[in-house]
């Protein structure tokens, strides 16, 4: 490319220097490739696929947690080895029933995160999380 120093009669250049602005859109496109896959980062959650709509299953199961830190099977209280014991029992039932999974708004995510792992290894397939529209507002 081409550069003039001007004319030899002493008057300013009338071009605008480009060169500035087209680092700073370098930068910016730099900086835009290095941050996108920040924000393609997912959790993947195998959701059970619902297969028979119309068929109602009467017994469901519902673990709580609580922001203590408490899980709940049922309404009684349970740590993390019988709640896999229990989870181990509900797989075998023939038709399996329905496990609802409800942490409270203020529940810690370490708590919460603990415990859908242990449901996770256990193979459960049918999971539902129940009381989201609690957080409708919060967004």
């Amino acid at each position: 490319m081409a550069m003039s120093g001007g004319s030899d009669d002493g008057e300013p250049m009338m071009e605008m220097n480009t060169t500035p602005l087209i680092d700073v859109l370098l930068v910016l496109l730099i900086m835009f490739i290095i941050t996108i896959p920040i924000q393609t980062h997912a959790v993947k959650v195998d959701l059970p696929q619902n297969q028979n709509p119309g068929d109602p299953n009467p017994v469901k199961n519902k673990i709580v947690i609580d922001a203590t830190g408490k899980t709940f099977w049922n309404g009684s209280p349970v740590d993390d080895a019988t709640l896999a014991d229990y989870l181990e029992q509900t797989k075998l039932m023939n038709p399996e029933p329905e496990l609802q999974f409800q942490p409270t708004p203020d529940a810690r995510y370490e708590t919460v995160d603990r415990v859908l792992a242990v449901v996770r290894r256990s193979g459960v397939g049918k999971l539902g999380f129940v009381g989201n529209e609690q957080y409708r507002n919060d967004f």
